[in-house]
């Protein structure tokens, strides 16, 4: 089982403001934005904090260092007990995902991209970390976070928790909220980051950016890019087939070829016996990863401008 009192650098006598303190000087050095190879390290200061901090989650903590099951598979049960506010829910904790839409053109798509993308986010702040200021414990559930009813009587009676509503399930309260955030623990930053998309990303795919989402729960979730594929300069991506909308003037209609468009160079298409708009031209092996390109045809001209060349 991890000994919070270590991570903080503090003893098991410490007092609740050298808590506060080595908190606070240890997540101001490891903050990911002063220091970005320190997130986890910051992650493991705002989990030994979260639970030293809190009256009844500390208590649960010392008693559990004595359980001879410390160390082993129920580690993970006893520290997810007490993230959880003491609800006994041993799931992990997730902070939800912060999206982000990335349009990439379908050339893009084609050669393969690094976009520099900005974006804000929520991130702790630097004033009180994160924690949102002073905390006590809760007296309305005792720093569980989590109230207990009972409903019914006799045979149908029934126990039922939920969140504390004086702290909102947090199991704590705010003696004194933080000047710079209100007590919010967060404040809005714009971030720029560049991503390399690899040749061939496709409609729907997500790529995820870990610890780069918004600041919740004393951790950062993942960034997640949502790839949308944008039609540019007549070309479309269906699958891994090339759609290409190549557009002729009634001129063209004579040439024995045409010349298209392609991302690795212009090619020269033998134009077709007989012109037909609904039948695409298809050239192998000039789409993605050696499928199809198709070329639609289609005529756009002047009427006036061709009435004036016959006469």
């Amino acid at each position: 089982m991890k000994n919070y009192f270590e991570i903080l650098g503090v003893s098991e006598n410490a007092s609740d403001d050298e808590i506060k303190k080595a908190y606070r000087k240890l997540s101001k050095q490891y903050h990911p934005d002063v220091n970005p190879e320190g997130a986890e390290k910051f992650k493991e200061i705002a989990e030994a904090y979260d639970i030293l901090s809190n009256p009844s989650k500390k208590e649960s903590y010392l008693n559990s260092q004595n359980n001879p099951f410390a160390g082993s598979q129920f580690e993970d049960f006893f520290r997810e007990m007490f993230q959880n506010g003491g609800r006994g829910n041993p799931r992990h904790r997730k902070v939800p995902d912060k999206v982000l839409k990335v349009d990439v053109s379908v050339l893009e798509s084609y050669k393969g991209v690094t976009k520099n993308l900005s974006y804000q986010r929520d991130v702790a702040c630097n004033s009180c970390s994160g924690s949102g200021g002073d905390r006590v414990g809760c007296n309305g559930c005792g720093g569980t976070g989590a109230i207990t009813q009972i409903l019914g009587s006799g045979f149908f009676q029934q126990q039922v928790r939920s969140a504390c509503p004086q702290c909102q399930g947090k199991g704590y309260n705010l003696a004194r909220f933080c000047s710079n955030c209100s007590g919010v623990g967060t404040t809005k930053k714009f971030e720029s980051i560049s991503v390399n998309l690899p040749k061939g990303v496709d409609e729907g795919q997500f790529f995820k950016m870990d610890q780069k989402g918004d600041f919740q729960q004393g951790m950062y979730g993942d960034l997640i890019l949502k790839i949308e594929i944008v039609e540019s300069e007549g070309f479309q991506k269906m699958g891994d087939d090339l759609i290409y909308n190549l557009v002729l003037d009634y001129k063209d209609l004579t040439e024995d070829y045409y010349t298209i468009p392609h991302p690795d160079g212009e090619l020269k298409v033998a134009a077709p016996k007989v012109f037909d708009s609904n039948v695409p031209l298809r050239l192998k092996g000039k789409g993605f990863n050696g499928a199809y390109m198709y070329v639609k045809l289609s005529v756009k001209f002047d009427k006036a401008t061709l009435e004036a060349n016959e006469k």
